[in-house]
């Protein structure tokens, strides 16, 4: 064949990536491949079960009835004979089941208990179930597959909820009629405002609480930079301290100020309280100069880098390292690592909501499949990071009620304005992802799994986690959509420490940010001890022990019985770490 007309490789790669990461601005980032297969892989199988479509036509003549009732009193209009199972109540017979489950406040209010309202949305109910039994229990759809046909069904059916529009719903018609129709003005207000601060990217000035001033405010000092982190070390707040000091890794998803919000909230401020000398890593908001920056970037410039910075500061003595999320799967290779060459570095291990096997990790799996992956990494080489706006939509997209449909109710149809509180400030000053980095990390610890089944190299040399011979205290949340406390628990299987697990209300930020006195909190813990059998998470919330309130006292207690004696504070910065700043520093501040 003529030389000349062989296309370069690398010129057919380029342009078939401009391609799929032009498309994927059409599609919010999610694969059009993976979604037409998995519906494929469910049409097909729904075509060819007989049986499955009779239940299914019997299943909508019976919601159909049970939706049912009779104007005024709310009584039935027909017999019910069965009750529906999944998010609808079971009823007593002669009675409508169709009710929200304990979890769902849409139809909470007095308004809706009033016909032609009851009927409104004991119909939905009954509709969104339909479709729940429709989308799952076809024998021989691959399961990856119907998780993601359940998920964008019940994304569906949450979008045409009758709480979400205003001529079916009673609170927002009453509201409309007591207010003559000023809460729509406001709601239009808020939009316009929500609009222009989505086109120029940034919120109105003054607008909720700001970093360095009502966040990440317990003083400290930036001692050293580099092209990928800063790393702060906090003043010391009591007279002496634990000879062993405390480094903290946080996700790179996230600004590190999670840990030090408010005052009263602030974990850095928890610990430093309690004589703890505290070094915090604030990771670079990376941009297109950063788009090759790999995990190993992340191990060496970050953790490694860091922890001989702590070592200086305070020589002699071994760290107590703290991982969240991403950051504490990150601390574990790179725990990992060290274990493989000397035991005594690392004091303790402490891990918040982080996972190190990652086949069950939750909800986030339905969007990372090898279509999604490629159409990532082909929008990612373009820009050359992943937008931050594109990771929070997958993020809320797992809790569309709460996080999507909710608040656009509270604010364009209730005309409501949030004031936002310092989490929410926290939640909206999002980071973007290097190119590279998310590809390895995508491709290396979800899909393939590496790190949990021995493959995840460091310095050319395998990592594995039954090296680690420091005790680790680790902490899931009950209702962690990212992170599920049973994925999290999967360490038990991984590591040879004793380990101490914690189960805290609440979710993946808010079950870790639980300062002492927040309302309502509480945790079970058990302790597995070296030596001891294998117990899975069942027999686990059998064993555990509930206590009220808040982790942080526990974890209090483990950490400075483990942090050796009262000595006097290190001083701020060591030779060779000169100080660069006052703490929160630059990189936290990028935009």
């Amino acid at each position: 064949m003529d030389q000349n007309l062989m296309f370069d490789p690398e010129i057919v790669r380029n342009f078939d990536r401009l391609t799929h990461a032009n498309a994927a601005r059409l599609t919010g980032g999610l694969s059009p491949a993976a979604l037409g297969l998995a519906w494929a892989d469910w049409a097909f199988h729904l075509m060819t079960s007989p049986g499955k479509q009779a239940a299914l036509v019997t299943e909508a003549v019976q919601c159909a009835a049970k939706a049912a009732v009779l104007p005024g009193d709310g009584s039935t209009a027909l017999p019910w004979p069965m009750s529906l199972p999944g998010s609808l109540h079971r009823g007593e017979p002669g009675k409508p089941p169709a009710l929200p489950a304990p979890t769902d406040r849409r139809f909470s209010g007095s308004g809706w208990q009033q016909w032609p309202y009851n009927a409104i949305y004991r119909g939905f109910l009954a509709w969104e179930h339909w479709w729940q039994s429709a989308t799952t229990g076809l024998h021989g759809v691959e399961p990856h597959h119907e998780a993601v046909v359940s998920f964008m069904a019940r994304q569906i059916t949450d979008m045409f909820s009758p709480s979400n529009a205003l001529a079916l719903n009673p609170e927002l018609l009453a509201q409309t009629a007591g207010e003559l129709g000023l809460n729509l003005a406001r709601g239009a207000q808020n939009a316009a405002t929500d609009i222009a601060a989505g086109i120029t990217g940034s919120q109105p000035a003054g607008d909720g609480p700001r970093v360095g001033r009502e966040l990440a405010v317990t003083p400290g000092k930036v001692i050293a930079r580099n092209p990928l982190m800063e790393l702060i070390q906090y003043s010391p707040a009591t007279p002496d301290v634990h000879a062993q000091p405390v480094l903290i890794v946080p996700a790179w998803i996230m600004k590190y100020y999670i840990l030090d919000l408010s005052t009263q909230n602030s974990l850095v401020r928890f610990l430093v309280e309690r004589g703890h000398t505290v070094f915090m890593i604030s990771w670079k908001n990376p941009g297109e100069a950063e788009r090759d920056r790999g995990m190993a970037d992340y191990l060496e410039l970050g953790v490694f880098t860091a922890l001989k910075a702590v070592e200086a500061v305070v020589p002699g003595q071994p760290v107590h390292t703290v991982g969240y999320c991403l950051g504490g799967t990150l601390l574990m290779i790179a725990a990992s690592e060290i274990a493989r060459h000397d035991t005594a570095r690392i004091a303790s291990m402490t891990l918040f909501a982080a996972q190190a096997d990652f086949t069950e990790a939750g909800e986030l799996t339905l969007f990372i499949d090898e279509a999604q992956v490629a159409l990532l990494e082909d929008m990612m080489w373009a820009h050359g990071y992943l937008d931050a706006k594109q990771m929070a939509g997958a993020f809320q997209m797992l809790r569309s009620n709460d996080l999507i449909w909710s608040r656009m109710v509270h604010a364009y149809l209730q005309g409501e304005h949030d004031h936002p509180n310092d989490l929410m400030a926290w939640n909206a000053d999002t980071t973007r992802m290097p190119y590279r980095m998310h590809s390895e990390y995508l491709r290396q610890l979800f899909l393939r799994n590496d790190l949990a089944e021995g493959r995840y190299r460091v310095h050319d040399e395998p990592v594995a986690l039954n090296d680690l011979r420091c005790p680790l205290y680790v902490v899931g949340t009950e209702t962690d959509h990212v992170a599920p406390w049973r994925s999290v628990f999967k360490l038990h299987l991984l590591a040879d420490s004793p380990l101490r697990f914690i189960l805290t209300t609440g979710g993946h930020n808010a079950g870790i940010v639980s300062e002492p006195g927040h309302p309502r909190r509480s945790y079970k813990v058990h302790e597995r001890q070296f030596g001891d059998a294998y117990i899975d998470p069942d027999q686990w919330l059998l064993l555990a022990q509930k206590h009220e309130g808040s982790w942080w006292l526990d974890w209090a207690d483990w950490l400075g019985a483990r942090s050796g004696e009262r000595v006097a504070p290190p001083r701020l910065g060591a030779d060779g770490h000169p100080l660069l700043g006052d703490a929160p520093g630059s990189y936290v501040l990028e935009r």
